[in-house]
Parts: structure tokens; sequence; C-alpha cells
């Protein structure tokens, strides 16, 4: 997956420049008969010869008429450049990048386009100083698939649905709310844009001295407490028994083809926004837990399957660890560029974006 991105405050800015394609395509024809043949039949006269059966009495031979066949028709197929997929509304303002690489205060993101090509579809938003307050930020990564639409979509109007919908609670303890609002506000937002394809999510807002994490999909985070692993979210996919059940309620059914575990034969994840074809069994309703900051808590991974599904949760704390914590100068970017080594040395050919987040910054 180019990378654009969605940034605020000291946080760096990504344009992506449109793409540019010089497509060629053939058309079958029939090329007309060189000059040289004649489209005349030839008169081919037999040598002189009494005994040949084919002569007269008087030894006249006849004459036989061969007609001159027109050429084979050469067929030129017609060949698929594949340039109109690529033409799509999502993709047309963005560029084939292979990476991303951001360092901002307090966090650094990495991401990297997968093996297999294309356009990269990962994306990511970072919004620091919410409501003039330095204590407060926003974080998300983004893993689209179907195309970059739905990923770049949400990562421009995420944060903002969120943080409005914060705004207007008042009573204590409905902050899960407003993310869960937020969340399905910008679904509708974007399902009412008419572009394929979906996105999972995973985000964590810094919010009066709490960590709010939510996730819709399989893009995952995961705390250093310590040195230790704590996972913050859980992966919504169709293989989970209370994933299973509700799309099964409500008419829909999952099976498994390969080992993968898909929602009507075609997704691999239960929860994303977008998704319009599977809207009502793929639903964008997230999973939040709220945890309290707090001395104990070191750093924050926010990160796609891409990094998840070849490094574990612990693994990947004891990567970031030595490079962030007890150290004079912390290097969260080095962390996030060696996770993202280690996943495609393993043999990922996703597309794997991770964002580290130094949570000492955020104590109150």
């Amino acid at each position: 997956m180019p990378c654009a991105v969605t940034a605020a405050s000291n946080s760096a800015m990504f344009t992506p420049s449109p793409k540019q394609l010089s497509p060629t395509f053939c058309k079958p024809g029939t090329s007309p008969p060189p000059r040289s043949l004649s489209p005349l039949p030839l008169a081919i006269r037999k040598p002189f010869n009494n005994k040949d059966n084919d002569g007269g009495e008087d030894g006249s031979s006849k004459v036989m008429v061969l007609k001159r066949k027109r050429p084979a028709r050469i067929d030129i197929p017609v060949v698929d450049m594949g340039f109109d997929n690529m033409n799509t509304n999502e993709d047309k303002d963005v560029d084939r990048l292979s990476e991303m690489e951001v360092e901002g205060k307090g966090y650094s993101v990495y991401c990297k386009r997968g093996k297999r090509g294309g356009v990269m579809e990962d994306r990511y938003s970072a919004v620091l100083d919410l409501q003039g307050d330095s204590k407060q930020a926003f974080f998300g990564v983004y893993d689209g698939h179907g195309g970059a639409g739905a990923a770049e979509f949400v990562s421009k109007n995420l944060d903002r649905n969120i943080m409005n919908k914060v705004a207007t609670r008042t009573q204590e303890g409905g902050i899960e709310e407003a993310v869960k609002e937020g969340y399905l506000a910008t679904d509708v937002d974007f399902l009412k844009e008419n572009i394929r394809g979906g996105t999972c999510c995973v985000t964590a807002l810094v919010h009066e001295g709490n960590l709010v994490v939510s996730n819709a999909g399989d893009c995952r985070a995961v705390m250093s407490r310590q040195g230790v692993a704590k996972a913050l979210t859980v992966d919504h996919r169709p293989s989970r028994k209370d994933e299973r059940n509700r799309i099964q309620n409500l008419g829909g059914y999952v099976d498994c083809c390969h080992g993968v575990w898909r929602v009507n034969g075609s997704l691999a994840v239960s929860r994303a926004i977008g998704d319009g074809h599977l809207k009502e069994w793929v639903i964008a309703e997230p999973t939040t837990e709220v945890f309290r900051i707090t001395d104990e808590c070191e750093f924050l991974i926010l990160a796609s399957d891409g990094l998840w599904d070849k490094v574990s949760n612990q693994e990947a704390i004891d990567v970031v660890h030595p490079l962030c914590v007890g150290i004079d100068k912390p290097e969260p970017f080095s962390a996030c560029k060696k996770l993202v080594d280690l996943s495609q040395s393993r043999g990922s050919s996703d597309d794997v974006s991770v964002v580290v987040i130094l949570l000492s910054r955020f104590i109150q």
C-alpha cells in the first residue's frame, strides 16, 4: 500500500501525487495479402509425355488450373493490461510509493508496501495537541482491502468524527460510546462516497490521562508494561465463535477455504468500515477499552495484520523495548523499521504499517 496520511500540529503531512499511466491496447485485425501474390489463378502446363495418363492422343498435355489460397488470418489477441481496474476513484490520486517514514514528538511511523506489489492500502493518522492540550492526542492505523479508498477516507475523517462526539458527552464514562458513534458516523459517510472496499482500524485516543483503545477488524494494539506485552484489542475474525454466531444469526454464513475463515465466502475479517456489499454482517462497531496511563505504561504499538501475522505480541515488545526504554535518546523510528523488516524477513507479503507511541509523554 502508497501511504497517504492525516496529521496535525507537529505531525508530518503527506500528499500523494497522481500516477501516470500509459496504457497500450491491441486490437485484432487481418493483414492484407502481399502485393507479390496475384489473386488470379495460375495455369501450369505439364511437360509433354506420351505415357502420361493426363496426355491426349496427340501427345498434348492437359492444363491444370490451381487456385492460390489467401494467406491464413492472423489473430492478434487483445491484451488486458489491467489499467481499467487501477483507474478507480479511490486510487486516482494515489502514487505508487513503496514506503513512508515519519518521526514526530513522542511517536514514529514506518509503512512499507508488501512484496505482492500494487497500490499500498495501509494508512495512518497522528494528531497531537488535541483541543490545545499537549497531553491529548489521537493515533490510528488503517489496513484497507479492495483498494486504498476506505483507508484513505478514514485516515482523514475518523479523528474529527470521534472528537465531535466526545465534545457532546457531558456525563463521565461516556467516552466508549463517543468513540463508537465516531466509528459508525465515519462508516455512514464513507458508504455515501460509493467507493468500493473497506478498511480495518485500530485507534488510540489519549484523553484526560486515559488511553482509549478501539479496533474494528484485525489491526491490533499492544502495550508494554514493564517489558511485558499486554494486548489491548482482540482481532475481529469470522473464526471467532461469537463473531460467527452474530453473522449467522443475521442470515449470513461463515466458511473456511484453504484454512482461512471468510464471511459469505469473501472477507477474512468480521468488522470493518466500508464493505457496503457485506454491511449487513461486516459491521463498523468497534470494541473499546479504557486504561489509565501510569509510570508502568512504557510504549504502545499500533500495527496492521501484516506485522501480527508474523510477529507475536511479546516478540514485538522485545524488539522495541531496548530502543525506547531506559536510554537517553529513545529511537522509536528504528524500532518501527526493525519490526517491519522482521515481518518481511519471515515471509510477509502484505503491506505493513507500525506506529510506536511513547506513553511517558502523556502521563498527567
